[in-house]
């Protein structure tokens, strides 16, 4: 009994051509179907695993993206802290020291200049402002004090007597009182 097995079914009778071709090409279009589900199946691997390089480049994209801008923020800061320093050192009064003292408020401590009397004029009148600078004070003038203000208000001492603790009506109430300047304690 040699042959295969549908040619032995053949010779018994159980099997006629036209069966035998029908059940040849079911079993080539499973074969063919099987072999796309393998290829499917690799491919999904290789897609997932292309899909997860990809979403890992995408948050590393993403992560330097932020640091860049990190950088380029800590730059900008640091460009516009190099520009109050040069405004200031260029534009700073000199020769301002005197017997007078002007006292002022930095945040919640009172700090103490000596002054002239001309520099506690212009310190009372606005037209000189006080910046803090190399961990003490410099006076500038008011055109230099709205070119740092620009830059970064924490620069400047906050000048203004208006207490903001204090209702509208009490300011104005307590703005009937002229107080001199020249009060000496």
């Amino acid at each position: 009994m040699a042959g295969s097995l549908f040619d032995q079914l053949k010779k018994s009778g159980l099997v006629d051509e036209k069966k035998a071709r029908k059940v040849k090409q079911q079993q080539h279009q499973q074969n063919k179907k099987n072999r796309a589900n393998k290829t499917k199946k690799g491919q999904t691997v290789v897609s997932e695993a292309s899909k997860l390089a990809a979403k890992a480049a995408e948050d590393t994209a993403e992560r330097n993206r932020l640091l860049n801008q990190q950088r380029q923020q800590e730059q900008a800061q640091k460009a516009l802290q190099a520009e109050v320093k040069q405004i200031i050192e260029s534009n700073q009064l000199k020769d301002f020291d005197g017997e007078r003292v002007y006292n002022f408020a930095d945040g919640k401590k009172v700090k103490s200049l000596s002054v002239n009397e001309k520099t506690l004029r212009g310190l009372s009148s606005e037209k000189l402002r006080i910046a803090r600078f190399n961990n003490g004070y410099a006076l500038v003038t008011s055109e230099a004090a709205e070119k740092i203000e620009q830059r970064d208000k924490s620069i400047l001492i906050s000048t203004s007597g208006v207490d903001d603790s204090l209702s509208k009506e009490d300011q104005d109430y307590y703005a009937q009182f002229e107080i001199p300047d020249d009060l000496v304690w």
